[in-house]
């Protein structure tokens, strides 16, 4: 079965084609046929292909809108010059996955779509204003351009959160805005976070029940999440997004006062306090300079830049932060804590800084195999006699989402 995966963001259109079925899961031997990214939609676009042993195509073109987007993908798919053997025609797509933000409370699983799933979806608009509208219109234009004969399942990014209990995703706030909002903690990078935990079962050959882990999704956007026996018991992102760890351009948690602190001082109105805290604050804000660690690396090690040390610095006591917190949710029983995410998997400097202090709650890190996941997959970095420990493990959402596409539809006989 070929599954296409779409992740439709406000500006943004991310996809791959995954070869899967029911037997390519249980033998792990899946196969990505092409993904790639359309950045910047509603301008001049930059677009990227990746097929498997060919060079990326890298282009720009003008797209207005997320249909122009995907007919663009698509077209270019099913062409000769694309040299994906195994799709000639819109035929030769059996099914798409969504990736979509917001499931409220009303999704915990992932679930074929119909006309009931997508009112349920345009309900929690409210909770994700910015993403459920543009995930909405992914499937919208799919059925449009590949009719409604094919397929198509949801995968939520909170689904994953909704074992957490009571306590753990309920706000210090009157319980009357929960009962009459639904006003509490989501979390988010859900997907991620259960694809890791499957991972990490497949590598150390552990069962579901004995799961019991630190997941740190350290990106652009970051949150950590408590795995015990498998489930999610906490996670740092919260109503939105924003809360949990210091971010590339999100603050991260923050005393409310602040912003009506600066609104009598600064006549900064609702708009500003929000694009000031999600576009404007974490390593960006901090540092002056970029949300791009890599570059705040890159500026303290060759300027010594202060306020990019400074920036480094806050990022990895933040995420110090979450794994003591969860260390003592799980009563100590924590087996590991696992770096993914585009810094969790390449920065060694920052997996370093974040584990350095942690000596105290029993991890021993071993500097060479840190430096050595440089060039490997994946893998353990921390020492033989460490009391817990440390891994790397690349995330791939769009797999998990392929994976669950493949399951729905087996699930209702499809």
């Amino acid at each position: 079965m070929h599954v296409l995966v779409l992740n439709c963001g406000s500006s943004s259109l991310k996809f791959q084609i995954i070869a899967t079925d029911v037997q390519a899961i249980k033998n792990n031997s899946d196969r990505c046929l092409v993904k790639g990214e359309v950045e910047r939609i509603g301008s001049q676009s930059l677009i990227n292909y990746e097929v498997p042993g060919r060079p990326i195509v890298k282009k720009t073109d003008p797209i207005a809108n997320h249909q122009a987007a995907i007919e663009l993908v698509l077209r270019w798919v099913i062409s000769q010059k694309s040299g994906i053997e195994q799709i000639n025609s819109y035929a030769d797509i059996h099914a798409v996955g969504h990736r979509v933000v917001h499931g409220g409370e009303q999704f915990s699983h992932s679930i074929l779509i119909d006309q009931q799933v997508i009112e349920g979806i345009e309900g929690c608009v409210e909770l994700a204003p910015l993403h459920n509208p543009a995930n909405i219109k992914g499937i919208k234009i799919a059925t449009k351009l590949l009719g409604s004969a094919v397929p198509q399942v949801a995968v939520f990014d909170t689904a994953f959160h909704a074992t957490m209990p009571e306590h753990a995703y309920l706000y210090g706030l009157p319980y009357e805005y929960y009962r009459r909002h639904k006003i509490r903690r989501y979390g988010f990078h859900g997907t991620s976070h259960r694809y890791i935990a499957y991972q990490y079962r497949a590598i150390t050959g552990l069962s579901k029940s004995s799961t019991d882990i630190i997941s740190l999704h350290l990106g652009n956007g970051c949150s950590a999440c408590a795995i015990k026996d498998g489930l999610s018991i906490d996670t740092s992102m919260g109503f939105t997004p924003l809360e949990g760890l210091l971010m590339g351009t999100r603050s991260g948690d923050v005393d409310a006062s602040i912003l009506e602190y600066l609104h009598l001082q600064e006549g900064m109105d609702f708009n500003d306090l929000d694009k000031m805290l999600n576009k404007r604050s974490g390593l960006l804000g901090i540092s002056g300079l970029t949300s791009d660690m890599r570059e705040l690396l890159e500026e303290e090690s060759e300027k010594q830049d202060r306020r990019a040390k400074l920036a480094i610095d806050i990022f990895c006591r933040r995420v110090k932060r979450y794994i003591g917190k969860y260390f003592v949710e799980m009563d100590g029983e924590v087996d590991a804590i696992v770096f993914t995410g585009g810094i969790g998997e390449n920065s060694a400097e920052i997996r370093h800084r974040i584990c350095a202090g942690l000596q105290c709650l029993g991890l021993q890190l071993d500097n060479d195999k840190n430096q050595q996941m440089v060039n490997e997959h994946d893998g353990k970095i921390s020492t033989v006699d460490s009391a817990f420990h440390a891994y790397v493990i690349p995330t791939n959402e769009e797999l998990m989402i392929a994976r669950d596409t493949v399951r729905a539809i087996d699930k209702k006989g499809h």
